[in-house]
């Protein structure tokens, strides 16, 4: 099992990377879905007032 050739532009985003600090990543998560005012996917509940 490998990345073919056309994937990897896809892998190589930072986006796609994984993220070593945990709290760096939630908080990050946190703001993105509250300002986005949108729920699921990412276990976060509520909508776009941040009071979740």
């Amino acid at each position: 099992m490998g990345v073919q050739s056309w994937e990897r532009d896809l892998l190589a985003k930072d986006s796609m990377q994984p993220v070593p600090d945990f709290f760096d990543n939630y908080y990050d998560e946190h703001i993105y879905f509250s300002k986005e005012a949108s729920s699921g996917g990412q276990g976060v509940g509520g909508g776009g007032c941040g009071c979740n």
